[in-house]
């Protein structure tokens, strides 16, 4: 007599088991929205490479939403200051893993920063998506976690080195931040010119969020170099390059890797970034022709008193490719199976350039570009 009430039972527990099941969702995904997290310096004096890659990436964000987001979800990104500090920024990975519980972290500017990240992002096994840095260590070794989507600095600094001697300049000093980064930076200039066998003048260093070059002018002026390569923020930059020409008895070219900030060292230098080269990873920002470029700057000129830069348009395409990764992952979003989609792009064109990945590397481009400033601070190729 006491089956019925067995059986329902029963299939309230089982009717409770699958609706427990599909509402189980990933951390960060609900029905109608996935957060994502970076850590950039939006303040101090590398602020505007963080704050053009939020800014690009936004824009980008913003057009996905409108149209109804992805599988219906919006994307929301939640963007916390570091100042460039590591410090700083393992605070914030943490608050965004465990206290905004976000699905994927995404953007974040700089290698010291970005390396202070990863023993939390190795923890919790989330998604490192698009870092503003060139460093070896978001490469090598492998980690299925992080994708790439910007060339390495050992690529930037061969490109550079390659076109300085093929114009017999082989006096080549470095100039560098005394970080990870700058660190990154020089060992890719020495690779370079040893395959070449040739040694490295001499280094320099400044501090990062620093702009005391005084030492650094006098131990490069010494060398008397042909060329200084540069591997600092664009302050630094700026400040180095303008002492420097204080002096007659130097003339050296003045070389930079992309992540000086471009337009921010333009401005810095003013009539001084004439001739100042800087070799670059992503198409240029006023190209008309690119077609990630046109759509970058329909979407991203739509506010006031913005213009276009090379930072904006890092975080744009790595918003582009990110959403490409969810849309390929499908409706039921995991954090596994978003990184299995991205791994699934074997070769995707976003626009005139290209990523690709694959199981066994997550490096997405190779791009480097030579740049120089002209006339009224004009970027030239």
């Amino acid at each position: 007599m006491f089956t019925p009430v067995r059986n329902t039972f029963r299939f309230i527990l089982l009717l409770l088991a699958a609706v427990s099941i599909h509402s189980h969702a990933e951390t960060g995904v609900t029905n109608n929205s996935i957060t994502v997290g970076q850590s950039a310096a939006l303040t101090g004096p590398a602020q505007q490479l963080g704050i053009g890659m939020r800014d690009g990436a936004q824009a980008y964000f913003d057009f996905v939403n409108a149209q109804g987001g992805v599988n219906g979800r919006q994307i929301k990104l939640i963007s916390l200051d570091d100042g460039y500090d590591p410090d700083k920024a393992t605070a914030n990975t943490k608050q965004l893993i465990d206290k905004e519980n976000v699905f994927s972290l995404f953007g974040y500017v700089g290698t010291a920063t970005s390396n202070a990240a990863l023993p939390l992002v190795n923890r919790a096994s989330i998604p490192f998506f698009a870092p503003l840095t060139g460093a070896q260590s978001l490469r090598e070794p492998f980690n299925r976690n992080i994708f790439t989507i910007r060339a390495s600095y050992f690529e930037e600094t061969e490109k550079i080195i390659q076109h300085s001697t093929t114009l017999a300049i082989n006096r080549v000093a470095v100039f560098y931040q005394n970080d990870a980064y700058g660190k990154a930076g020089l060992e890719g200039v020495t690779r370079a010119l040893k395959q070449r066998q040739i040694e490295v003048l001499a280094v320099a260093t400044v501090e990062r969020n620093s702009t005391d070059v005084a030492k650094a002018v006098s131990e490069i002026r010494k060398s008397n170099p042909q060329a200084v390569v540069m591997v600092s923020a664009y302050k630094s930059c700026a400040a180095f390059i303008r002492e420097m020409k204080k002096y007659n008895d130097v003339n050296p070219i003045f070389w930079n890797i992309s992540f000086v900030g471009t337009q921010a060292l333009s401005s810095e230098l003013g009539n001084e970034g004439r001739g100042v080269m800087i070799s670059q990873v992503v198409p240029a920002p006023w190209d008309d022709v690119t077609e990630v470029v046109k759509e970058y700057k329909k979407l991203y000129l739509t506010k006031p008193d913005r213009q276009v830069d090379y930072n904006s348009l890092e975080g744009f395409i790595a918003a582009k490719v990110f959403v490409e990764g969810l849309k390929r992952a499908g409706n039921n979003l995991t954090r596994d199976g978003f990184i299995r989609a991205l791994e699934g792009i074997s070769k995707y064109n976003v626009g005139g350039f290209e990523v690709k990945f694959s199981p066994t590397n997550h490096n997405g481009s190779h791009l480097v570009d030579l740049t120089v400033i002209g006339k009224d601070g004009k970027l030239m190729h």
